[in-house]
């Protein structure tokens, strides 16, 4: 089983994690309309870049990643919607009304949003290991969120980011639909239409722009943690499917809470080490997971990036071939065992099995 997609995700929520402590720092100086605007469009500036230099070195079209279609587009402007535009502002919002700290560890419920919307409406895959794991991870930011020194506590700006996260979670499971296209396309089209879409919001509403130095830090600061980051969510999901991906996700806001430490001088003393358990131990429930049962793939017609080296991708190449490479092709119903994750390729339902045909 490839083990790829977890460095992905590990990759893409240490990004994450690390961009709200340093968002905190900037939206005192920027309204959070606007600064959920930058950070989009530092994201699709970056990645523009990126897909110019990438033009130039791939000169074969069969190893491009696969270009969004027309049938994608439901699926793209519901995630531009709430995880480009709504998610972003009330995250920002959120921030001038709560500290880094406690920002990152209500990143926790990102992957908690996500799963039970890819479990309860995607009708995704899930087991006993993914649950425990969900624990762990929802234990450790309830640890992370105690603070005996703390006398009150006030709800419009937990609210807010909460809000963000459940809009993230439904961008999450829409994003998955279309894990399978290129993922620098993708964000570059988000990033782009939600960044002017907040930024024209902030003018419209007479929200000043500082035209100074912070303006190019937000812009990097999208660029690696949103715009970076976002093309490696994009192909654990693709890997991982939404529950999974959306679980180790979780590592953000412990990452975000460190971070935090670190940069806001931000410390809530002992909890930290019960935390660290847990998100160890939730780590290590998905990592080690082992997902093998009798399954049947239907017949299929599609076009993405892949290998001849998966069990899946039987065809013949009249011509030489490149690893990995992106055409049109069909897959022939197959029916075998191995151990996979809910991949592109294995988002089939479960019935009830018998013990030794459905291990978890």
């Amino acid at each position: 089983m490839d083990r790829s997609p977890l460095i992905f995700i590990i990759i893409s929520a240490s990004l994450f994690g690390i961009s709200t402590p340093l968002a905190k720092l900037l939206v005192g100086d920027i309204t959070p309309v606007a600064l959920a605007g930058l950070l989009y469009l530092g994201a699709f500036v970056g990645l523009s870049l990126y897909a110019l230099v990438r033009k130039k070195q791939v000169i074969d079209h069969n190893k491009k990643a696969a270009s969004l279609e027309k049938k994608d587009l439901p699926w793209l402007t519901g995630a531009i919607l709430t995880g480009g535009i709504l998610g972003p502002i009330s995250l920002m919002t959120g921030l001038t009304l709560v500290s880094g700290f406690s920002a990152s560890l209500l990143l926790n419920l990102e992957g908690l949003a996500t799963v039970l919307i890819a479990v309860f409406v995607f009708r995704e895959n899930t087991g006993k290991r993914l649950w425990a794991t969900l624990a762990c991870m929802t234990i450790a930011g309830v640890f992370l969120t105690w603070d005996p020194a703390q006398d009150k506590f006030t709800l419009t700006g937990p609210l807010l980011i909460i809000f963000a996260m459940i809009c993230w979670g439904i961008d999450n499971n829409l994003t998955r639909n279309i894990s399978d296209k290129d993922p620098v396309q993708i964000t570059q089209i988000k990033g782009f239409v939600a960044g002017i879409t907040s930024l024209s919001l902030a003018l419209i509403l007479g929200m000043k722009i500082p035209l100074d130095i912070t303006v190019v830090f937000a812009l990097l600061l999208g660029s690696f943690g949103y715009g970076v980051s976002l093309v490696f969510f994009i192909k654990a999901l693709k890997g991982l499917g939404s529950s999974r991906t959306g679980t180790f996700f979780s590592l953000a806001p412990f990452i975000g809470a460190v971070a935090s430490l670190i940069i806001l001088r931000e410390w809530i003393g002992w909890t930290m080490l019960p935390a660290i358990g847990f998100m160890l131990l939730g780590i290590w429930l998905i990592g080690s997971e082992k997902h093998t049962h009798f399954h049947i793939h239907k017949p299929i017609t599609h076009i993405h990036s892949h290998v001849h080296t998966d069990m899946h991708h039987l065809h013949e190449h009249s011509d030489g071939v490149h690893e990995p490479h992106t055409h049109e092709h069909t897959h022939n119903e197959i029916t075998h065992v191995h151990t996979h994750f809910p991949d592109t390729h294995h988002r089939h339902e479960h019935r009830k099995q018998k013990k030794d045909e459905h291990k978890k």
